[in-house]
């Protein structure tokens, strides 16, 4: 019920959720970039969007759950449901729903879990005469369809692209950059920096426009921070504060797992300290996927940062 227009999704003339969606996906999004964090919309959609409005909405009509095309588990185990990575790896969304409630999990389904391949996903919408049995996979952000972030964000908030110093560890000023929007840590190409050696966004500094950037080893973070910690665990996130739990973390979408110890903090929060560090892993991404083994879906944590 959404409609593009110049390559950003036009919801001032949407109906229904448009005004919630622009408020609360949209406006994070933009925030999130203008402030130097890179935001993960589809997370945001689902946890305010897809499943409290939605959810809200079924239950007004009686239904008796909600199912969405998530490719992941819902798995019940005795008095507890958990959320569990679905059958096909490559194909497994359980990194984007780390902000799914205990309650909200009760009554989601998740009839494509277990589904192999997408062509067996068509094949079955095909048999039930779906519409949609024949539609195109979605690539970029729904509101940003030609893939240009930055040029969303300047059209929906002209000042939020204002041009800053490129800095190196030293503090030096090493270059301009062209504003933070365009930028994410971890980044390499678009710098426009020349050096011995690549170079890498290492933080960026809203309060001072500033991005510092660095070698590929500065990446390297041996423990960081998390909040806003969802645990789907079976023993409750405060009753495991002062422990360590070893787990598998996923800090991207397609990064392959790495174990860590992690250790539950007050106020939602939680410390992550990799067991075996690799060179390309970095702490300051928006999202940190944490697996308690390799099936099931133990929490996550938004935010991020420090790191030693």
């Amino acid at each position: 019920f959404f409609q593009a227009e110049d390559g950003i999704l036009d919801v001032e003339r949407s109906r229904g959720l448009g005004d919630v969606y622009k408020r609360q996906v949209i406006e994070d999004f933009i925030s999130s970039y203008s402030g130097g964090t890179t935001p993960i919309p589809c997370i945001r959609c689902n946890e305010r969007i897809k499943f409290k409005d939605l959810i809200a909405k079924a239950k007004e009509l009686n239904a008796d759950c909600l199912a969405t095309g998530h490719y992941v588990k819902r798995v019940e185990v005795e008095n507890t449901v958990q959320l569990h990575t679905a059958s096909n790896p490559e194909k497994d969304q359980s990194y984007f729903l780390f902000t799914v409630t205990p309650d909200e999990l009760k009554f989601l389904r998740f009839p494509l879990g277990s589904v192999k391949s997408k062509s067996e996903t068509r094949d079955l919408a095909r048999k039930y005469n779906l519409k949609v049995a024949e539609k195109s996979e979605s690539q970029d952000i729904c509101f940003v369809p030609d893939g240009s972030y930055s040029e969303a964000i300047k059209k929906l908030r002209p000042n939020a692209s204002i041009p800053g110093d490129i800095i190196n560890l030293d503090g030096d000023v090493v270059g301009t950059h062209e504003g933070i929007i365009k930028y994410t840590v971890g980044q390499r190409k678009g710098i426009g920096i020349q050096a011995s050696e690549p170079m890498f966004v290492l933080d960026i500094c809203a309060n001072t426009n500033t991005i510092t950037i660095g070698p590929r080893e500065a990446l390297r973070q041996a423990k960081f921070y998390i909040d806003n910690v969802n645990w789907l665990d079976d023993t409750s996130f405060d009753d495991l504060i002062g422990s360590t739990k070893n787990v598998l973390v996923k800090t991207r979408y397609q990064r392959t797992p790495t174990m860590a110890d992690v250790s539950p903090l007050p106020d939602k929060r939680a410390s992550v300290s990799y067991t075996h560090l690799r060179a390309h892993e970095t702490s300051l991404h928006l999202v940190c996927r944490l697996l308690i083994d390799k099936k099931k879906g133990g929490g996550g944590g938004g935010g991020g940062g420090g790191g030693g």
